[in-house]
């Protein structure tokens, strides 16, 4: 596996990696693995901005409509699959390539997760308990206070996660986020890190666009079918939330399209955060990606043409 190699290509949502990815593929004829921790539901299509059919049919994607919304999907799940599914690329391909905006997937993939200490049973029941009990507002006041780690750097719009991480740090008195940090796997295949990047004010009115389309393709007709799930961890996603909040009558559709605006921008933002500490990455500009040969080939060792 030696002179095999991925081609992770990371960023903030709407920053154009799907498109971006696309091109990097055909341009070497081989295939992708998302790593989207939404995208892989098969239920879940316009709001969480899936690829298109066309876009499907152009290039192979593993982890796209690949599971259930009733399944368990997280970190760990994602690097055993995407472990398979590279290796599976890479016998009939030098390289393949990886795209997504989830960083802990992208760390899971590319160095591995450590093991977490057992939890107290006792401790992950009062957590659920207090969280049906009290709601959003308790978890994320709790969350704030006893791992202030997670809550500036984690996903703070997905209730499983901060739960798991308040549980880990009641139990372990350490943040989730410090075992996610020193293990550090050497893959037998060479990783190569690109991340698009655009201003943030170009960012945010991408944003904003994709968020009217999205409503415009029939977000709201998506969001009604899928309403009678709304527990389920796979819809504690922004897009759904906030659309499930005008359906239940406690805001008006202009402002869950408004917080939907909002809440994405906010999570492009932790995106950005985590993605700033990674050193392996080379950044490009994403109005200069169309030159992305220029850029990228170069770094890809014993790569210089198909």
């Amino acid at each position: 596996m030696k002179n095999k190699t991925c081609i992770v290509i990371v960023g903030p949502t709407a920053v154009g990696k799907t498109t971006f990815a696309i091109e990097v593929a055909r341009y070497f004829q081989t295939e992708i693995i998302s790593a989207d921790s939404r995208q892989c539901y098969k239920e879940l299509n316009i709001g969480v901005a899936k690829p298109s059919p066309l876009q499907l049919e152009q290039v192979k994607h593993y982890f796209i409509n690949s599971h259930s919304i009733y399944h368990e999907v997280n970190a760990k799940l994602f690097e055993e699959y995407a472990l398979r599914s590279v290796h599976e690329i890479f016998a009939s391909q030098d390289i393949a390539v990886v795209v997504g905006g989830t960083g802990l997937y992208i760390k899971a993939f590319c160095e591995g997760l450590d093991d977490i200490p057992a939890v107290e049973p006792g401790v992950r029941e009062k957590i659920i308990s207090s969280y049906k009990l009290n709601g959003l507002p308790w978890l994320l006041q709790e969350v704030q206070q006893h791992d202030p780690q997670f809550f500036s750097e984690g996903e703070i719009q997905n209730p499983q996660r901060m739960m798991r991480a308040l549980e880990v740090k009641l139990s372990t008195g350490r943040s989730v986020v410090e075992f996610h940090s020193h293990l550090k796997r050497k893959r037998d295949f060479t990783i190569v890190k690109t991340g698009l990047q655009l201003p943030r004010a170009q960012l945010y009115k991408n944003i904003n666009e994709r968020v009217d389309t999205m409503m415009d393709s029939g977000l709201l007709d998506e969001a009604k079918v899928l309403h009678p799930y709304a527990s389920l961890n796979a819809l504690q996603t922004v897009g759904y939330k906030e659309i499930f909040d005008y359906l239940e009558g406690k805001i008006t559709l202009d402002d869950a399209t408004g917080l939907i605006k909002t809440n994405t921008r906010h999570f492009a933002k932790r995106q950005i955060t985590w993605f700033n500490r990674d050193e392996e990455i080379t950044w490009l500009d994403q109005k200069k990606a169309a030159a992305w040969q220029n850029s990228l080939l170069p770094i890809l060792p014993g790569i210089n043409k198909i």
